[in-house]
């Protein structure tokens, strides 16, 4: 559904019963306009500061999911990382993401150059840049929220052992280039969007893309020193804090209703509102599906239940329904989160045998399971094609991987990517920050 964003879809929106908003007449403007265009942008706005409310909870996850070494690193990287993308993306990449029909390469590349520009203060009809649709500042503030997203998957995947500013300057292209480029490719209205790409809130153009970028990453930076013994034995490297990780997952099943529900993009019929609590109710039971999944499996395979699996199982399966929320039943929805959990359970091990260190699990979440979602979209939504869905995987992906990997290449030879021995034994907290989130007690 994004592909509406900033993109007037004439005859798209159904004209309500006039609600009494007070302004000048314009002749031919019927008061009810008034309302499409003031209830799409506030769900923008609710929306959004529902998705910014996620950066908390990637902060408060890796926090808890890190030594307490390393606590203080990880937030620094939350905040700073949001905070980049918040500048860049409106830098470069918003217009870089939405062409508005204008290409340098058709399809491929936006014509569009610049910063993004805001409508003017005490804009009017007249004078808004779609007054049909919605306000310009709910939309980047809304889709601004989804390019930090993509940059908070990496932190976690790379924790305990990267330095912090060449984790920064590859947040400040994954933001201002990797990310929006790719998603104008269907969001703003690209080659796959042309294809019949269905993508409704990001499984590929969000979380496979942060996970593909951590997964190269996390090849070329290597794993923590002891994570895996000289007989090839993974060696747990348990976290610091269970509850903010518990928290930290709570608070993003939340910011997640704003995620999908926003992404319905509209919110000025019935039908708009009806589809809007359709998702709500959608996204809340895939993630019950994955956590319970993963609860019942680890049990099952370990005898004793994971916490650190059912909170991973039940952010799999809000990334599984994150492609279409909308068209599953109930019980379709429960079913493609379930499978999502099931997927973590699996790849977690899996991805220790082949000595890829993922201290937050973040790729199975994001990057696996979101190629599930993304295919699981072709049983509930007829209009999509399994070999469409496919194709725009490959493509995002070898995409993704491949700018990425150069720039992390780049960045470990001309500043280095990882911090020596001593200082990553010591902590990253002490050795790169000078202070420690809990100084009161012994290092973990």
């Amino acid at each position: 559904m994004k592909t509406m964003t900033k993109i007037a879809l004439a005859g798209a929106l159904t004209a309500l019963p006039t609600l009494g908003f007070a302004e000048d007449a314009v002749p031919g403007v019927d008061a009810s306009s008034d309302a499409i265009f003031i209830f799409n942008s506030l769900l923008f706005l609710i929306g959004g500061f529902l998705v910014f409310w996620m950066a908390a909870g990637f902060a408060m996850l890796e926090a808890g999911l890190v030594r307490s070494k390393n606590v203080t690193m990880q937030l620094i990287k939350n905040i700073s990382l949001f905070s980049l993308a918040a500048i860049f993306y409106y830098l470069i990449g918003y217009n870089l993401m939405y062409p508005l029909g204008t290409w340098s390469v058709d399809g491929i590349l936006s014509g569009v150059w610049g910063p993004g520009v805001l409508e003017a203060v005490g804009v009017g009809r007249d004078g808004a840049d779609d007054y049909g649709y919605a306000s310009t500042g709910s939309d980047f503030f809304f889709q601004l929220m989804f390019c930090a997203t993509t940059a908070s998957i990496v932190s976690g995947t790379l924790a305990e052992r990267i330095k912090l500013w060449p984790f920064l300057i590859f947040t400040i292209v994954l933001t201002a280039v990797i990310y929006p480029l790719q998603a104008s490719w269907k969001w703003g209205g690209g080659f796959l969007d042309a294809a019949g790409f269905l993508d409704f809130a990001g499984s590929t153009v969000v979380h496979s893309v942060g996970g593909w970028a951590a997964l190269t990453g996390a090849i070329i930076l290597g794993p923590r020193i002891g994570k895996y013994n000289k007989d090839g034995k993974t060696v747990p490297i348990p976290g610091s804090n269970l509850t903010l990780a518990t928290l930290g997952t709570f608070i993003l099943w939340l910011g997640w209703f704003g995620f999908n529900g926003g992404s319905q993009l509209a919110m000025g019929t019935v039908g708009d509102v009806a589809d809007v609590s359709r998702i709500f109710a959608n996204t809340n039971t895939a993630a019950a599906g994955g956590a319970i999944a993963a609860l019942i499996l680890t049990q099952i395979m370990y005898k004793k239940p994971d916490l650190t699996m059912v909170l991973n199982g039940a952010l799999a399966g809000l990334v599984s329904i994150t492609a279409e929320p909308l068209t599953p039943t109930l019980g379709a929805a429960t079913l493609i989160g379930a499978v999502g959990g099931v997927i973590v359970v699996f790849a977690v091990p899996f991805l220790d045998k082949l000595k890829i260190d993922d201290v937050v699990g973040a790729i199975p979440v994001h990057l696996i399971a979101g190629i599930w979602g993304t295919i699981a979209v072709v049983f509930t939504n007829s209009d999509a094609s399994f070999g469409t869905q496919l194709y725009a995987i490959a493509v995002v992906g070898i995409f993704t991987v491949v700018v990425s990997a150069v720039v992390w290449f780049v960045l470990k030879v001309t500043m280095g990517l990882r911090v020596d021995e001593e200082t990553e034994i010591n902590g990253l907290d002490m050795s790169e920050l000078g202070m420690e989130a809990y100084p009161e007690f012994s290092k973990g």
